[in-house]
């Protein structure tokens, strides 16, 4: 992006409203950045080392599955294996994103990869739920939610890292982080699609819990995708159906 196109960004109404969208949602985000930022420490990772991984990594869910792993000294390739399995689910957001930003090129794709969030994927699409209508309205919406995401993350993880030697354990912040997240999910819970597909979700993940590598995740996902997406189908079939009967 040039200077006058940030700018523009910036200045956008819908930039404020993404922005907006997210701060509603930044205390369970915060309260799971410190859960992460504190649990590196706790783990061994000196506050510099610690520092980079907020910075560079940039994924909870994969930081605090690859950090007891590295505590307890697994090879590496367990370590990224872990990761990656935890992180899938961004292939199936990517999926999902591809008509929108198809269009732009690699690097500013990349970008946008490294700022995403699964918050930000929910509002993004509760937004803009018709990939075939290109409005200019998307990229400053987007914008507007991730840097939202990205500073209520990183500003309470960077916190967790220099306090974690002071916030005694017994505080149990890993269940506020988990309750503050649900939280969050249950104020986007609105229409039945998305409560069928948050039931389906929870079911998959009980029932794969035995995968390794917390491959019962990406089996929720996908499941959920599954099950919304059916579900939307079959509105939108049986409100065709019923604008049809009532026009004879």
């Amino acid at each position: 992006m040039n200077i006058a196109l940030l700018r523009a960004t910036w200045r956008h109404p819908e930039f404020r409203l993404g922005a907006r969208h997210m701060v509603s949602l930044a205390l369970g985000i915060a309260a799971w950045g410190l859960v992460t930022g504190v649990a590196m420490v706790k783990t061994g990772l000196s506050v510099p080392l610690a520092l980079f991984m907020t910075f560079f990594v940039f994924a909870g869910s994969a930081q605090l599955a690859a950090l007891p792993l590295m505590a307890a000294g697994a090879p590496m390739w367990v370590v990224w294996a872990a990761a990656t399995c935890v992180n899938l689910r961004f292939v199936i957001f990517s999926a999902m994103w591809r008509p929108y930003f198809a269009r732009f090129p690699l690097r500013q794709r990349c970008v946008l990869g490294y700022f995403s969030g699964d918050l930000n994927y929910v509002m993004f699409m509760k937004r803009f739920p018709d990939p075939g209508h290109r409005v200019p309205d998307q990229m400053p919406y987007y914008w507007g939610g991730v840097v939202t995401n990205w500073v209520a993350w990183q500003s309470a993880s960077v916190l967790g890292i220099l306090l974690a030697n002071v916030i005694p354990t017994a505080w149990g912040l890993g269940f506020a982080g988990v309750l503050a997240l649900l939280g969050v999910m249950c104020s986007l819970l609105g229409e039945r699609a998305t409560w069928v597909a948050a039931g389906v979700a929870g079911a998959a993940a009980v029932a794969a819990y035995a995968l390794p590598l917390k491959l019962n995740i990406v089996v929720a996902i996908a499941a959920a995708v599954a099950a919304g997406l059916v579900m939307e189908t079959a509105e939108r079939a049986w409100k065709r159906a019923h604008r049809t009967g009532a026009g004879t």
